[in-house]
């Protein structure tokens, strides 16, 4: 069932793909921004991840952490995301149950949706970036999502994509920290 703004965020405790603790109480008290991928070669979910290193340092000024979960083994996620040294945990899931706790769900029309229009952005992620597609795990098919969590662990912005390329808009999280 997909969480909606306002509703407390589903409560969870998982490791990080280097074996750390991560529970949604940790962030009791801060802003957090949780997103979901695909799996770890994804070309447009690592492009989506090298965006958000880029904005951390200003996001992290203003008091935002963030944690990415994707479908992948952390072995593969080590492999492909893990070279970008993304500086917030990242949790593997490939079992996908905080997928299903958030609601996060697969669509092939969201697929091929991405396909028909999402080729400059799979330029960029390849060709200007170098996030070569490798391996496909898991679900080919899940849509990206993005929660904005607040300090009261109680989602102020809750984001499904509509295809396998979107997520929320930054000014979306600007305006988050705004509040």
């Amino acid at each position: 069932m997909k969480l909606q703004a306002g509703q407390p965020a589903r409560d969870f405790q998982v490791t990080d793909i280097h074996g750390n603790p991560v529970r949604l109480n940790d962030y009791a008290g801060k802003k957090l921004m949780l997103s979901f991928y695909r799996y770890a070669s994804c070309p447009l979910c690592n492009l989506r991840v090298h965006d958000l290193i880029r904005h951390q340092p200003e996001f992290r000024a203003r008091g935002l952490h963030m944690l990415a979960v994707f479908q992948s083994p952390a072995e593969s996620i080590q492999r492909y995301v893990g070279k970008q040294l993304a500086p917030f945990p990242i949790v593997a899931d490939p079992a996908r149950s905080l997928y299903r706790l958030y609601g996060v769900e697969s669509s092939w029309a969201g697929f091929g949706k991405a396909m028909l229009f999402k080729l400059p952005m799979a330029f960029e992620a390849v060709i200007g970036n170098g996030f070569l597609p490798g391996r496909m795990e898991g679900d080919k098919a899940m849509i990206p999502a993005d929660f904005l969590i607040g300090p009261d662990l109680v989602v102020r912005d809750a984001f499904y994509g509509k295809d396998i390329g979107d997520h929320m808009p930054i000014r979306d999280v600007e305006d988050f920290l705004k509040s």
